[in-house]
């Protein structure tokens, strides 16, 4: 699941992922007045129930709005029976760690994987 129509063909330059795409239509921010009721949860819930996905990708931005929609999707999708995971964050390829600022080392830490 993403947030915009641009966000799919980001994640579909990478070849990467196999699955079928909702498109959230934003994400939650209550001081702009973006509720669940702004955007297409509705639908998401429609597609999901009585059928047979298995997982779920909540790919949401890296900013307060896409980690408070996260959070609220997570609570809401997960009593469904589909596995529930969001994208990793951390580093981007090429980059000093020294320049990196703590909120983006920290979950780079909290997502690393064996090598």
């Amino acid at each position: 699941m993403v947030e915009e129509p641009s966000d799919v063909l980001a994640l579909e330059k990478t070849n990467e992922f196999k699955g079928l795409y909702h498109v959230l239509g934003g994400a939650l921010s209550p001081l702009d007045g973006i509720g669940p009721e702004e955007l297409r949860v509705k639908e998401l819930l429609s597609r999901l129930t009585g059928s047979s996905v298995e997982e779920v990708i909540l790919a949401m931005n890296p900013n307060v709005e896409g980690e408070a929609t996260t959070l609220y999707l997570s609570k809401l999708l997960k009593p469904l029976g589909a596995k529930v995971t969001r994208i990793a964050r951390g580093l981007p390829v090429g980059s000093d760690l020294e320049y990196a600022d703590e909120a983006t080392l920290s979950r780079a830490l909290e997502g690393r994987i064996a090598v």
